[in-house]
């Protein structure tokens, strides 16, 4: 049973996440690396438009609110240097800035972007 339950709930990570990045290609992003693993931690999506680095976050919930509140400052820290980590090993991007959004995923997979959700410091 346990086996199925983090089946079931990784299908809807996958799922979650593809609807984030379906609706980051509708606004202009290409997807640079997806679920990335860092020594630091996973990156869910990084993808750019314009020079714009953007790290990607993807929460998924029943509602938007639960999803909104599901990011707190552990994994923000977690996230941001994950992201140091890509950088490093893929210079070149980012010229026009780096910024890290969270992409909300409802139980019906409308998705909400957070767009520079948190900052270092």
């Amino acid at each position: 049973m346990r086996r199925t339950v983090k089946q079931a709930s990784e299908a809807r990570g996958r799922q979650a996440e593809a609807a984030a990045e379906a609706a980051l290609a509708q606004d202009g992003f290409a997807t640079l690396a997806r679920r990335v693993r860092t020594g630091a931690g996973e990156i869910d999506l990084v993808v750019e438009r314009a020079g714009l680095l953007v790290f990607v976050e993807v929460k998924a919930r029943a509602t938007l609110t639960d999803a909104a509140f599901a990011l707190g400052p552990r994994q923000q820290a977690r996230l941001m240097a994950a992201a140091e980590a890509w950088m490093a090993a893929n210079p070149g991007h980012g010229a026009e800035g780096v910024r890290f959004d969270v992409l909300l995923v409802d139980g019906q997979g409308r998705v909400r972007r957070v767009a520079d959700a948190f900052r270092a410091g």
